[in-house]
């Protein structure tokens, strides 16, 4: 197979951030993805829906001209959060709100220590329609980082369920063997992203033979058993799974720190990078259904009718994108030979 065409995907998670770092972020998602689901842990945070539509303004503004692109909006979720926020949110075409345990992960300070406080407004959510995003990570300082998704599921997520079992939940950026378990033994209305990263990595690839910081993020890369858990689960032909790439872009220096920033930059190569992993897994052909179709039908999105086209054609990840306020980002794989090149969408 020398090209391979799909139905324009959409990015189920990403940290677009904000201010000048748009002018990079937006075109890049915007180059190979129809639609994308905007994180709102600025800061400060999108709390409300005139804080999210105006972000949503802001994004298009970063469009270049006559690229044909929908950022979609999601509120932060706080203890302070109310139904009728909700309510209003499900009005104004908000389609979901995440849910991030307190320092779970970057801005996440004003997040919920007490998730029993929201069900309120997860029963809200719930009438409304509107998806619950869970970054599925337990913050307790006694839980070791690497058993914090397993141990968020069996406290918190499996009690959500089945106290709200008709509202939606995606688990984000997903990244061990029990949370691929717990998705597939789940209700139909529960389903999970899926990072490049966690795909194409495992924490030796962070860890051995050096610390590589632009590897780290959260949910940390976990072992090799997991990182393969997660390959099966994405070639498999389950609608549970779909494409959602957590891009989440820092600067260089904040990354290369005494105290370096969670979160890898994938964006402007997403797709190529998901098609690497694919490709590896001799299921290409998978690719169209996870990346095009299973986020939008989970979503309740129309599917694409645009197409891309990928060829193979070996290149190399660049080993920095320069920023226009003269940072740099090192994006993921920088350096790395990928397999598969956008040509035309």
């Amino acid at each position: 197979m020398q090209t391979l065409t799909l139905t324009l995907p959409d990015d189920f998670h990403v940290h677009f951030r904000d201010g000048p770092m748009l002018a990079e972020t937006v075109p890049a998602t915007a180059r190979a993805f129809g639609r994308a689901i905007a994180m709102p842990n600025l800061s400060p945070p999108v709390r409300t829906p005139q804080e999210a539509l105006e972000y949503m303004d802001r994004l298009r503004k970063a469009l270049p001209p006559d690229v044909e692109f929908e950022p979609l909006m999601s509120l932060y979720l706080t203890e302070a959060t109310t139904s009728a926020r909700i309510q209003e949110a499900q009005r104004l075409g908000i389609l979901a709100a995440k849910l991030y345990p307190a320092g779970a992960t970057t801005n996440s300070e004003a997040g919920v220590g007490d998730l029993e406080a929201l069900y309120p407004v997860f029963e809200a959510m719930q009438a409304e329609g509107l998806l619950l995003l869970v970054h599925g990570e337990a913050t307790d300082p006694e839980v070791d980082i690497f058993d914090r998704e397993a141990f968020f599921i069996e406290r918190h997520l499996r009690p959500i369920i089945a106290a709200f079992p008709e509202l939606k939940i995606v688990l984000e950026h997903i990244s061990t063997e029990e949370a691929v378990e717990f998705v597939n033994d789940g209700p139909p209305t529960l389903a999970a992203t899926i990072t490049p990263q966690h795909l194409l990595l495992n924490r030796n690839d962070m860890l051995a033979g050096g610390i590589r910081p632009h590897h780290y993020c959260l949910p940390v890369l976990k072992r090799r058993r997991h990182q393969e858990a997660l390959r099966r689960a994405a070639i498999s032909g389950s609608s549970k799974f779909f494409l959602g790439s957590d891009s989440a872009p820092h600067e260089r220096q904040r990354k290369e720190a005494s105290c370096g920033c969670a979160g890898v930059y994938s964006a402007p190569f997403a797709l190529e990078l998901y098609a690497e992993a694919f490709d590896q897994l001799d299921a290409l052909d998978r690719l169209e259904a996870f990346a095009g179709h299973f986020g939008a039908d989970f979503y309740g999105l129309a599917r694409n009718k645009s197409k891309v086209t990928l060829v193979r054609e070996p290149w190399t990840v660049p080993l920095k994108i320069d920023l226009p306020n003269g940072g740099q980002l090192v994006p993921l794989m920088a350096g790395h030979t990928l397999h598969w090149k956008l040509a035309a969408r």
